[in-house]
């Protein structure tokens, strides 16, 4: 008998088998009957009817190296929804991926019992069904994988979310602090440090918020109107320099500076090219904004001086999560590695460019140029 039809013929026993395996397996002792054997049935049908689909050596071998660029529909829609489901009642990676491994070695011995006179197309057979198994397996891997991602993500935009309040509260508290009780000393040292530690937790709770939404498939939302992203730098400076007394970057503007682009936005995007040059810099006081104002658009820049970014790292340094030598050595750092990536996603969201150089005689130099206009606006 060949193996698809023993698959077909034979297909309640096998998936008994899977069941039996799976509540060995699972940690949760209460799944019923119908959850632990779980799209088994289709996956094993589905790989019967693509082992019986005719195979050139050439495609062959393309499948055994998982280049093949025409899947098995059915196949692949029960082995990823599997791969979701089992995410969702508990099981780990390590037992969905065991139960391949069982079904592919159980149904192996039961035919190997049932057959009476093997011959060559027996062993053809068998690279088929562990092709198919591959196959689901791969899918129901990538399903998991997807659902973990995003079961995170949802969990750190939930985080995200409910730190607001609390922060909020503390920052009220601290201004009406300041303004109506007469401190001085330690007291209103420690005070100002509340301020400014709630000030960079806000922040990074706004930049996480921003992953997620890009993680979630969200690009970023934009509310582009008439604005000049002088009056936006000058902004972001003065906030720069209430979180930092020490810093007085020098700034240049010259022609139009004036766009359609989404002022909040903007001032992300400033603040954190500002931070990071202040972060960085060897010297708070040796950073310089620029702004030029070109015919179609607004180019701006922000240099420092400092330990040069390294040139196998400029291809990530906008990537998220992504984090400083320094920051790694454990300096100080206000950042969870998300304001370059916040920066690219706004600018991506205005249509505009980015670049970076860096290296230890010119310093560091940020550019970003934004076109004045965003089209259907």
């Amino acid at each position: 008998m060949r193996l698809s039809e023993f698959i077909v013929r034979h297909v309640d026993r096998i998936v008994d088998e899977w069941e039996k395996f799976a509540k060995d397996i699972s940690a949760e002792q209460s799944l019923d009957r119908a959850t632990l054997r779980d799209h088994a049935k289709s996956i094993l049908l589905a790989s019967a009817s693509d082992m019986c689909k005719a195979q050139s050596a050439s495609e062959q071998m393309a499948k055994a190296k998982g280049e093949c660029l025409e899947k098995t529909p059915s196949l692949n829609t029960a082995a990823a929804s599997h791969g979701e489901l089992r995410h969702t009642v508990g099981f780990d990676l390590v037992q969905m991926t065991s139960e391949f491994r069982h079904l592919r070695a159980c149904v192996i011995r039961l035919w190997v019992d049932a057959l009476e006179s093997p011959d060559l197309q027996y062993f053809q057979d068998m690279i088929r069904f562990n092709e198919a198994i591959d196959e689901a397996l791969a899918e129901s891997t990538a399903a998991y994988a997807e659902q973990v991602n995003r079961s995170r993500d949802i969990f750190l935009a939930i985080l995200g979310h409910d730190l607001r309040a609390p922060l909020q509260a503390v920052s009220m508290s601290t201004e009406m602090l300041l303004r109506k009780a007469p401190l001085e000393g330690d007291a209103l040292t420690c005070a100002n440090n509340i301020k400014r530690g709630a000030r960079n937790m806000a922040v990074m709770v706004s930049d996480l918020l921003e992953l997620v939404r890009s993680r979630l498939g969200k690009s970023l939302p934009i509310e582009p109107a008439p604005m000049d992203m002088a009056d936006a730098m000058h902004a972001a400076i003065a906030e720069a320099r209430a979180g930092n007394p020490e810093c007085d970057p020098r700034v240049n503007v010259t022609g139009n500076t004036r766009g359609v682009w989404d002022a909040g936005r903007l001032a992300q995007l400033l603040q954190n090219l500002i931070g990071n040059a202040l972060q960085h810099g060897s010297n708070k006081r040796d950073v310089t904004v620029t702004l030029s104002g070109e015919p179609d658009a607004v180019r701006l820049t922000v240099h420092n001086y400092g330990i040069p970014i390294p040139e196998d790292a400029i291809g990530t340094i906008f990537d998220p999560l992504v984090r400083t030598a320094d920051e790694e050595l454990g300096a100080p750092s206000t950042s969870l590695g998300l304001g370059l990536f916040i920066v690219k996603e706004v600018v991506n969201a205005h249509g505009g460019t980015i670049e970076v150089s860096s290296n230890e005689t010119d310093g560091t130099l940020f550019t970003v140029v934004l076109p004045r206009n965003i089209l259907g606006c």
